[in-house]
């Protein structure tokens, strides 16, 4: 239902939020290789993610990634957001441009309800909602 970056836009925002409480900045190559994903890609993530400020950055020797108490607060829909735009959770889950109630694809119903549900939840956790597990040890961001 999401991409591949929105799920390692998500797994990196949760990083920087794991990072908080020792208020270090993270570099590109740290954030990749916590989240086992690739750097070129993750340096592009982390950028988009800074232009629509969901997290932050410094440039410099003691720059470097970071995340704000008022970034934690954010909803993770609004980093998919970022990543794919608004319409992401609107998306017809055959791909066809004009499925709608009034020209539905063979799955429409059934995948609407699905996708409002992913939805939801993506709006209603937060980034620090899924950082506490990982900074417990209960949760995990990588295999």
């Amino acid at each position: 239902m999401i991409s591949n970056n929105s799920k390692t836009a998500i797994k990196a925002v949760i990083f920087l939020c794991s990072q908080f409480e020792s208020e270090s900045k993270s570099s590109i190559k740290e954030v990749a290789a916590y989240i086992n994903a690739n750097e070129h890609t993750v340096a592009k993530i982390l950028q988009q993610l800074v232009k629509n400020e969901i997290i932050n950055s410094v440039k410099g020797p003691s720059g470097g990634f970071f995340i704000s108490t008022k970034q934690q607060a954010l909803p993770i829909i609004s980093i998919v957001q970022a990543i794919e735009g608004a319409k992401v959770f609107k998306n017809c889950g055959l791909g066809l441009s004009k499925c709608s109630a009034q020209h539905p694809c063979p799955i429409h119903n059934d995948y609407k309800l699905a996708r409002d549900i992913v939805e939801d939840l993506f709006k209603s956790k937060k980034v620090i909602d899924l950082c506490s597990p990982v900074n417990e040890g209960i949760a995990y961001l990588i295999d």
